[in-house]
């Protein structure tokens, strides 16, 4: 279980407080007006955020862990792809910072290059591939971390419709087969209804605890209303 325990970050004129846990395996979709700390919680956890409070995974703190020894892999909204890195080279990274792979860490990133569809674009640039095929690439690299933590921070905001789909049914596909928490900040209702059965709102200061994301969803709070437009 992820578990948050009297968070609280604070900035001028600012604060968030969290008090929550996510099961183990869930997906979970963080939802929110703009500004109210979305991000930010997903930061806290991944130990990009300062933070009074606790953050544990299965009982156990990791509020002293740096980013890189947290159980925690982060996919962004522009994927952090480094520009000058091959495809290939890019998700190696999720496997050895340092790039120096053995045989059998080539086969696995290799793996799941074909698995993402992108087996004959391993040596191409991220500026010769498509949005969708970056965006591929960097789920892949999440896929070889095997880090039960899995954080999408509006991860594929910017593609089209069938595409961002897609990522989405391969994301949870991923958190499914290995087992991980996956928590998805977004907001779009489609995308949390597609693949998180609960959600986290995160409104006025507060990070509420999970529920149902249809029932929050069909009845929302003044402050996400207003957000939505409903």
């Amino acid at each position: 279980m992820l578990r948050l325990e009297g968070v609280r970050v604070e900035r001028e004129g600012w604060f968030l407080r969290a008090d929550l846990a996510v099961p183990k395996g869930a997906a979970v979709a963080v939802m929110g007006p703009s500004g109210a700390g979305k991000s930010t919680l997903l930061s806290v956890i991944g130990g990009f955020e300062e933070h009074a409070g606790h953050v544990l995974w299965e009982e156990a703190p990791i509020d002293g862990l740096p980013p890189g020894r947290r159980p925690v892999a982060t996919l962004f909204q522009d994927g952090n792809l480094f520009p000058h890195l091959s495809a290939r080279r890019n998700v190696a990274l999720g496997v050895r910072p340092d790039g120096r792979l053995g045989a059998r860490d080539r086969a696995r990133v290799d793996a799941a290059l074909e698995d993402a569809g992108l087996g004959r674009f391993g040596d191409r640039l991220p500026g010769d591939l498509s949005g969708g095929q970056m965006a591929r690439v960097a789920l892949a690299r999440i896929a070889v971390q095997d880090r039960p933590i899995l954080l999408l921070d509006e991860a594929f905001s910017g593609l089209g419709p069938a595409l961002k789909a897609e990522m989405l049914d391969r994301t949870v596909r991923l958190a499914a087969e290995g087992g991980r928490t996956l928590l998805m900040v977004t907001h779009e209702p489609e995308d949390a209804r597609r693949i998180c059965p609960e959600t986290i709102l995160v409104a006025e200061g507060i990070a509420h605890r999970p529920v149902g994301t249809e029932a929050l969803l069909s009845d929302p709070p003044e402050a996400l209303r207003a957000y939505l437009g409903t």
